[in-house]
């Protein structure tokens, strides 16, 4: 009898730092179930951007998207996206969810940043701008300039250059509206696109 009543009588042991940390320590599924949200909400957040980037994707010309160096099986999807009449709004939404489900499926970095690259002028876009404005300056002060250019780039058609050439000297002088002016800066800039295109390479 008295040993029961000196372990009634013990004083009741604290639980331990030990003990403690065991208590806390164990996995609550709260925690768990948050994270699988914001991974499901990111996810899904990720799907409808691809879903946009294919959409983007769609609205470019086949050739334009056969110059992207795309994988080929979202090329062929999105060539053949194309071929759904606009009447069928149903096989269109289907081909384009296969769409985003592919775009998850590879990298699509660089065709994001390809497209942001497309979106935004380029520096060259920029140079070939300023160029043809000195080039139509120097052909308006110097008639010499024409031929120089042409030597320089052979797809310059000489004779209709000289021709605007004269006749938007003629607007000036006159007081005329400069279309003229505005046409020799549109076949300048042309050819110096035309020359600073990559060559296309045969099939």
């Amino acid at each position: 009898g008295s040993r029961a009543a000196g372990r009634r009588g013990e004083p009741v042991k604290k639980p331990t730092k030990k003990s403690a940390q065991r208590v806390v320590e164990q996995p609550s599924e709260e925690p768990l179930e948050a994270e699988n949200s914001i991974s499901k909400s990111q996810r899904k957040r990720d799907s409808h951007a691809l879903q946009d980037v294919g959409e983007e994707l769609a609205r470019f010309a086949p050739e334009a998207l056969r110059k992207m160096d795309l994988p080929e099986e979202l090329l062929e999807a999105l060539l053949n996206v194309k071929r759904i009449a606009p009447s069928k709004f149903g096989g269109r939404k289907r081909q384009m969810q296969y769409i985003g489900r592919l775009m998850r499926d590879i990298d699509a970095a660089p065709i994001i940043a390809r497209l942001e690259a497309l979106k935004a002028p380029s520096k060259q876009d920029t140079a070939l701008h300023h160029l043809a404005e000195r080039w139509r300056e120097r052909m308006l002060q110097d008639a010499t300039s024409v031929a120089a250019f042409a030597n320089e780039f052979a797809a310059a058609d000489r004779e209709f250059l000289a021709r605007t050439t004269d006749a938007a000297k003629t607007d000036q002088a006159r007081g005329r509206p400069p279309k003229n002016f505005r046409l020799l800066y549109q076949n300048i800039h042309d050819v110096l696109v035309k020359a600073a295109a990559p060559e296309e390479k045969p099939e």
